[in-house]
């Protein structure tokens, strides 16, 4: 645990890269989502990741100035181009996404600095996608194993493609103790490791399985579940007036989850503040809007 007479450091540990939309780019990756999201809500974020040494590049680096985020552990690798994924929309409206390979934030390097920022990380938030290459995936499981016993482990899941498989997610869980998952990812997963029953029956075997200490579930407009074990939250989705994009709603839920398990609030608690910061982020346009003031105060 942190303490309180210093900000909690809350990293966001993966891909960097840009949306290439058809109305234009806009700055991706749920690293540093979580990131933001985790210092507007009284934390200091710090990115971890790695760009090309080109003009896509110095772009991200400005847009993480004007974030007011750490992005001192955002190396640059000459060698490869700053990460894009390219989004085309068919007939319907129906986006397709190309996560194009090889790019910079497949090559994030480990270092001796890397590894006395994570000694000293609260909170650490990863998903799978970033394991795809064997150099971002070693940096990654050392990074973790550079962690306190008590900093969070965040394991936000965010399948995507093709780009998880069994061995992935069975290793990611072990390194972690907190697990943040959608409705969706959930089936998934229990189809991954074998795991039957209903939904409290899996996550009861995950926490059992993996020694996890939380479990989040979010169910979009079923609103969510905080389960420990010994604990269970329901919540229903803050009310809204119009959704105006889900993008970034899953990054702010896991900052939300993670300041509120490290201030040692109740689940309860918890969840209904991650709700509606999701919530709020749903009915703004991007992945990083200002919080609100009522949002952002402690209660």
């Amino acid at each position: 645990m942190g303490t309180s007479e210093r900000e909690f450091i809350m990293v966001g540990l993966g891909e960097i890269l840009w949306d290439m939309l058809p109305e234009g780019k806009q700055l991706g990756g749920a690293p540093a989502n979580f990131a933001y999201h985790a210092q507007a809500l009284g934390g200091w974020g710090v990115v971890v990741s790695c760009i090309g040494d080109d003009d896509l590049g110095k772009e991200i680096l400005s847009c993480l100035d004007e974030m007011k985020l750490d992005h001192k552990y955002v190396a640059v690798d000459g060698g490869h181009p700053t990460g894009t994924v390219t989004v085309r929309l068919d007939k319907n409206g129906k986006p397709d996404y190309i996560i194009h390979e090889n790019v910079a934030w497949d090559f994030i390097p480990s270092s001796s600095g890397l590894l006395s920022l994570a000694a000293q990380t609260d909170a650490v938030c990863f998903g799978s996608l970033c394991q795809r290459s064997e150099v971002s995936q070693k940096t990654v499981r050392s990074f973790l194993a550079a962690t306190r016993p008590d900093c969070i482990r965040l394991f936000d899941i965010n399948i995507r493609q093709s780009y998880y498989n069994e061995d992935v997610v069975n290793t990611m869980l072990e390194l972690s103790n907190v697990l943040k998952l959608n409705d969706d990812e959930l089936s998934i997963v229990a189809g991954l490791l074998g795991i039957k029953g209903s939904e409290t029956d899996v996550l009861s075997e995950l926490i059992k399985r993996y020694e996890l200490s939380l479990i989040a579930l979010t169910k979009g407009p079923k609103g969510s579940r905080l389960y420990t074990g010994s604990g269970d939250s329901e919540c229903e989705a803050a009310a809204i007036d119009k959704i105006a994009d889900t993008v970034g709603a899953g990054d702010a839920f896991s900052a939300s989850i993670a300041i509120g398990w490290l201030r040692g609030d109740e689940l309860d608690k918890i969840n209904a503040k991650a709700s509606s910061v999701a919530s709020f982020v749903c009915s703004q346009s991007g992945a990083t809007p200002p919080l609100p003031e009522d949002l952002i105060q402690e209660k």
